[in-house]
Parts: C-alpha cells; structure tokens; sequence
C-alpha cells in the first residue's frame, strides 16, 4: 500500500468529474498525468509531473478511465451458468429450475463462486462491487456473507455486499421452496451480526453492507418494513429486485393487489437510501416519483435479454432524475460477470428504441462509474480526482480488436469487444490486474476448483429432482 505510482501521458483520460447535466458529453485529457499515493489520487491533470514514483506507467497507448462500478450480481451463480434445462425459460421458470441445483450450495461452494466472479470482474475494468447474496441453504450455516467478503478483501476488490435474504416460501404462497428460506428473526438477528463486523462508513471504505431483501414474490412485508427500520438504524443502503418481469406485477396484484412499485412504497421503500435491480416495467408516474426522490436503478441489460423480460426505460430515468447505475446480474442470467460487455450491451438494447430514446456512449461511461458511486451512496469513488480512491482501469489501443477503431479511443471501449482482459486495473492504489494478468488468484487452479463444485452440484440435483439439466 505504501507503493507510489504514476500514470505518464495517458492516450486519454476521462475523469468523470463532470456534473450530472454534463453526462452527454464529458470531458477528458490527453498527456498529463496520473500520481498515487496511500490508496488516493494525489495529483492529476493534463501537466508534466516532475516527482518520483515506485513504479511508472506508460500510457502513451491507453485509455485511462475511473473503476467500473458494479451494482448488482449474485456470485453464487456463477455455479450454475448456462444450465441446459433454463436456456429458453424467463425468470419464474428459471428460477424455479436453480432452486433445486441452489439447495445444494455450501460454504465452499460460495466462496469459489465468490473468486471466479471477482476475477471476471476485475478483469473487464470491475474496482466495486456489489453481490446480492440471499440464498442460505440450511446445511451452509449462516456466515456465507463472511467468506464472500474475505475473498474480496484477499483479491483486491472493493466491495459493497448486500445481506440478502428470502423468507417467503411456497407454503405461504412465495416462489421459493420452504427448504431454502430463513425466518424473520434469524435473517434480521443476522444482519446485526454483519452490520457490526463489517460495515465501514468511513470514506474509502474497502467493506460496506447493504440489506437486500430479494424480491416482493420471496420476502414478507414484514420483513421488507423491518429492513427499513434496520437500514435507519446503521444509516444503510437497501435494495432489491422491483418490476422485473410481467409476472412478478401479476403476482403483486394477485397477493396485495397493488403493482410492484407501489406495494414498495407502502412499505416504505421509496426513498434516497434505495436502489432497485431492473425497473423494467414502471409506469410515467412511477419512473417521474423515482426521480424526484432519488432512488437508484442497476439496470442489468444482458440479464434482461437472456430472460426475455424487457427494455427499461432508461433515457427517462436518466432525464428525471433516477440515478441509473449498471449491472452484471447473476450469472446464471447473464453466464458472465463481464463488466465492459455490460456497458456495450446498454448502448445497444437501448437502440431498440426509438431515436430519442438511445444512450450514447458517453452516458453509459457515466452510468457505469459516477451513476454506481451515487447508487451505492458514495462519492469517494467513479471519478478520477485529487483526494478520490486510486481505483481505475487502463486499456491499451495496441490490439487487434481496437485496430480501425482509435477515431474515438473512448467510445471504442464500447462499441468494440475486447478480446482479452483490459491492461491494468488498480484498486485502492493496488494493482491488481497488471499487463492482463490477475495478481491475486492462481486463475488455473481456481477455474478447476470452481467447475468441480459446479459438477456436483448440478448431478446432486439431479439425483434428487430425477430431471435433466445438462445436454
């Protein structure tokens, strides 16, 4: 930690430190520099530095831009990627398949998917973020949020994790299976135990806890009001999933008779300190209340593709005030936790649209890293800047895939697919990934320990359940 670097003669460099109202057009540098010290940026701009540093960086090739943010994914899943069975299904029916190949999970099972998707992260340009944990089968125990946040700490992410819980089962009407669900009490006697291990609210905090409820079809209402209570008490982010698909609203009015959003406001979950997963089917009014109030959406384009759930309106949510951040989303939804993948696919879906409607490339810049600091209630982090967390990604033009492409070397990261891991990724002043390569993990190793579990997993369900989930 005490190693100084200095980023020398960026291609370019985009600082996010633009305000909101800038987004459609933000501002960058070329040559200057970049210094580190401590875990912060000490000093930067477009100027000759004239000091020292431990270690030089020459980015004379590189487009250098603040840490992706990530604000929403479900580590676990990684498991269960691409399982035959679920490949055509949308979200009820998926889920109702990886509940049963879920049942199984255990305690080592939760920390290698926790490293494999840490790993992909940082490897697409990933310095924060958030997991969405709320599946704990009776035989795991109860401390799996613990072991997904010491393979942060060992691999160098930084980490905003989500106490997730489901407590809703099918013999109270929920979608999950009762075997796979906590009460109450357990869930909220938990969160305490977290909140006060772990939570950091200093600024530069490497650990901090969010509650995270799953989703109106899994959870109670009392325990959705209790996470209120809770996130008020420790001064917390909450989250969940809200308006993802057409039959969670169905289920909503069938249960309460009210839509999905405003079953969340009358249980006092539209506010500042919230942000929901998709929103992809909100109403005018609901998108305009989000705004006014400030809530955040992670909007998870691939997840909504494979699933076949929908498009969220974005440009509006953007436009009224919504902070929109963006998301990798289980990968079981998704089958990857590919970061630069996500920004490309935002772009894309959102030209389904009509002209008026579509994002550029450098909304989603702002969506990925300044969008995520606000939805995760930080700004310490998504901008380069003095005092600001040393977290960034460098990507070198000098590839085969950017060849033609170097017109607008920032957009390029968008538009194009890069076909290997970005150059550097540096998190808290520690580099991480240094010329493509994770430092932290032995990648070899971990891809044979994780598709081991992923095996046993699946076969073990299938023994039990008597169906197929693999070709």
């Amino acid at each position: 930690m005490n190693e100084t670097i200095l980023i020398r003669n960026p291609l370019i460099c985009a600082p996010m430190t633009d305000e909101r109202s800038s987004m459609k057009s933000i501002k960058t540098f070329s040559g200057g520099h970049i210094f580190i010290k401590d875990g912060k940026i000490k000093s930067i701009g477009p100027e000759e530095f004239y000091g020292t540093a431990d270690r030089v960086i020459d980015a004379s090739l590189m487009v250098v831009l603040p840490g992706l943010v990530n604000t929403h994914h479900h580590f676990f899943q990684t498991l269960t990627r691409n399982i035959f069975s679920t490949e055509n299904a949308p979200l009820f029916d998926w889920l109702k398949t990886n509940y049963a190949i879920w049942d199984g999970i255990t305690e080592s099972a939760i920390q290698v998917s926790a490293e494999v998707a840490i790993a992909e992260l940082l490897k697409t340009g990933c310095t924060t973020t958030s997991d969405h944990l709320y599946l704990y089968p009776a035989q795991a125990g109860t401390d799996l949020l613990d072991k997904t946040i010491s393979v942060a700490c060992e691999m160098g992410i930084r980490f905003q994790p989500t106490r997730g819980s489901m407590s809703l089962g099918q013999s109270r009407g929920g979608l999950p299976p009762d075997n796979i669900i906590q009460k109450d009490s357990e869930i909220v006697s938990d969160i305490r135990r977290v909140v006060k291990l772990y939570h950091d609210d200093l600024p530069g905090a490497m650990t901090r806890i969010a509650l995270a409820p799953c989703s109106p079809f899994s959870v109670t209402t009392e325990l959705m009001q209790m996470v209120v209570e809770l996130a008020d008490e420790y001064n917390l982010q909450i989250h969940t999933h809200l308006a993802e698909t057409l039959d969670e609203e169905k289920f909503c009015i069938e249960n309460y008779t009210l839509r999905p959003f405003a079953l969340l406001k009358n249980l006092g979950w539209i506010r500042p300190n919230a942000w929901f997963a998709h929103s992809i089917h909100l109403n005018a009014a609901e998108i305009a209340e989000m705004g006014t109030i400030g809530c955040g959406v992670s909007h998870c384009p691939t997840s909504n593709m494979r699933l076949g759930s929908g498009i969220s309106r974005i440009r509006e949510m953007l436009d009224t005030g919504v902070n929109v951040s963006l998301g990798v989303d289980g990968s079981a939804s998704n089958d990857s936790s590919n970061m630069l993948l996500e920004l490309r696919n935002a772009m894309l879906l959102s030209r389904l649209r009509e002209k008026e409607k579509w994002l550029t490339t450098d909304e989603i810049l702002w969506m990925a890293t300044r969008g995520g600091a606000a939805v995760l209630g930080r700004d310490d982090i998504g901008q380069l800047a003095e005092g600001k967390c040393a977290d960034l990604l460098l990507v070198s033009v000098d590839r085969i895939e950017l060849s033609g492409a170097q017109h607008d070397p920032l957009a390029a990261l968008i538009f194009t697919v890069l076909l290997s891991p970005v150059d550097y990724v540096i998190v808290n002043g520690r580099i991480v990934i240094e010329k493509k390569k994770l430092t932290t993990a032995n990648e070899k190793i971990l891809i044979r320990r994780h598709q081991h579990i992923s095996d046993e997993l699946v076969m073990h369900a299938e023994r039990k359940t008597g169906k197929r989930y693999r070709r």
